[in-house]
């Protein structure tokens, strides 16, 4: 997968804090739930892209990330990895400027247009882990 550190690092920190989680929804039981609710604690405003388009976390949700009215900075793809790669092309598509492929969630060949088009990939891994493990993390 190769996602580098560096890479994990600038998403984290630099890339910006609008984060569109795709497949999240109102359902607490579900790992986008929890992850969604971490992204939020350290800082991130999540926006839920479910095909439901139901409010999660106070934030209103959509149903695919072109109903989104205003920029999202990450892409936080939880489905299937059959359907990833259309996401991942959905968010080259809104001018995503990243997009992270949750762990589990592999598509090599999406990541590979999706870095072509410009755009930074993280790939098997989970934001929630990755957060505390920054030395100079956000609280």
């Amino acid at each position: 997968m190769d996602t580098s550190a560096e890479t994990v690092r600038r998403v984290l920190t630099e890339t910006g804090d609008t984060w569109a989680v795709v497949g999240l929804s109102a359902n607490e039981r579900r790992a986008a739930y929890g992850v969604a609710a971490v992204l939020q604690r350290f800082g991130k405003r999540i926006v839920p892209v479910h095909p439901k388009a139901e409010t999660v976390h106070g934030e209103r949700g959509y149903a695919s990330l072109a109903d989104i009215p205003f920029p999202v900075d990450v892409v936080d793809v939880f489905v299937n990895s059959s359907l990833a790669g259309a996401v991942a092309d959905e968010a080259v598509a809104i001018g995503a400027k990243a997009v992270w492929f949750q762990l589990g969630v592999i598509d090599e060949a999406a990541r590979d247009r999706t870095r072509a088009a410009g755009v930074d990939v993280v790939m098997d891994r989970c934001p929630a882990i990755e957060i505390p493990r920054l030395p100079d993390r956000p609280e």
